[in-house]
């Protein structure tokens, strides 16, 4: 077995070969437990591991020796696995051989703690700086002093907050990077649209997220708040505009234009929009939205791709696996 003291991350383990039976060691975060019953009426979990290099699935059986660790450490904890290398309809699912339960405390002052929670890739304090000059780009006073008092009440949890708790961006400062990064296309973008108000399609464009700051929680793995549940972040942002709005005297028509953004941003009603998208604005921020998700989603399987590897696993959002590879010039 690998030491814990050299404990392999994901990659490394993925990076031993599906053929190779290798065994073992690695610390990881508990990141999703789902409880299920097999044909014969028996329970049993599927539980995703991960760090931040990327993650599997393993099955625990209720006869198994890790069922009630995993159910008592539940999802955020932290566990020292020895397991064997194996896959199942393609993808890793290693055969955990022992499962140990260990606190932050114990991890103090290690690197194996840095190594468990996934960042934004680009450095946050420089996005943040960023952030501000995006604001200033509004030259409409009252809607730039809208976006302003939204960050003024939310700024210290925007700045960490994940972008999701799966599909785009979700990870440490994720929220940040993608809402700059959709800022930057707009600025680019811009000048081929004419029609598009680029003071309401920018402000659209920082606020629309803003709700997740209260949607999700946790500080190891995030999961949804009550409010998250209840009201969900586009409702929660969509209060958030309203109540900055009033506060700034933004004129009614540009109001209910922001708020439409926001209610709509999401793109389809079965994506979890409340609107369809209905002025020319919220169509373009619907669009870069949906343009840098998706593009979030390929950054993140290339930058988590082990060496050697053609294609990465089916992506949920994607529909399809991605070719790892670069193109032959």
């Amino acid at each position: 077995m690998a030491e814990l003291l050299t404990p392999l991350t994901v990659r490394e383990i993925k990076a031993l070969g599906r053929e190779s039976g290798d065994t073992f060691a690695s610390v990881l975060l508990v990141k999703r437990i789902t409880a299920r019953t097999a044909k014969n009426d028996n329970p049993y979990l599927s539980v995703e591991l991960g760090d931040k290099t990327g993650s599997f699935n393993f099955t625990s059986f209720s006869d198994s020796p890790t069922f009630e660790l995993i159910k008592s450490v539940g999802e955020g904890g932290i566990l020292r696995v020895e397991g064997r290398v194996d896959y199942y309809q393609g993808k890793l699912s290693p055969k955990i051989l022992r499962a140990d339960a260990l606190t932050p405390e114990q991890l103090a002052g290690s690197p194996v703690i840095a190594n468990l929670v996934e960042v934004a890739p680009e450095d946050p304090d420089k996005l943040w700086t960023e952030f501000q000059e995006h604001i200033a780009f509004i030259q409409h006073a009252e809607l730039r002093a809208t976006v302003q008092a939204v960050f003024d009440e939310i700024g210290e949890q925007f700045r960490s907050a994940p972008a999701a708790i799966a599909m785009h961006h979700a990870y440490r400062h994720g929220l940040l990077e993608h809402t700059c990064r959709m800022a930057r296309a707009c600025r680019a973008l811009l000048p081929l649209y004419p029609e598009v108000d680029a003071d309401l399609a920018m402000a659209g464009i920082l606020l629309h997220d803003t709700g997740k700051v209260s949607e999700y929680q946790g500080a190891l793995v995030t999961t949804r708040s009550r409010k998250g549940i209840l009201q969900g972040h586009v409702v929660l942002g969509y209060q958030l505009a309203r109540k900055a709005g009033l506060k700034a005297k933004l004129n009614a028509d540009l109001l209910e234009r922001l708020e439409h953004i926001i209610l709509s941003h999401q793109g389809e009603l079965e994506w979890g929009a409340a609107v369809m998208a209905a002025t020319p604005e919220a169509v373009f921020v619907a669009l870069v939205d949906n343009l840098d998700a998706k593009m979030g989603m390929v950054q993140r399987l290339l930058r988590q791709a082990g060496e050697g590897d053609e294609f990465s696993e089916k992506h949920l959002g994607l529909s399809a696996a991605i070719l790892l590879t670069k193109p032959q010039k």
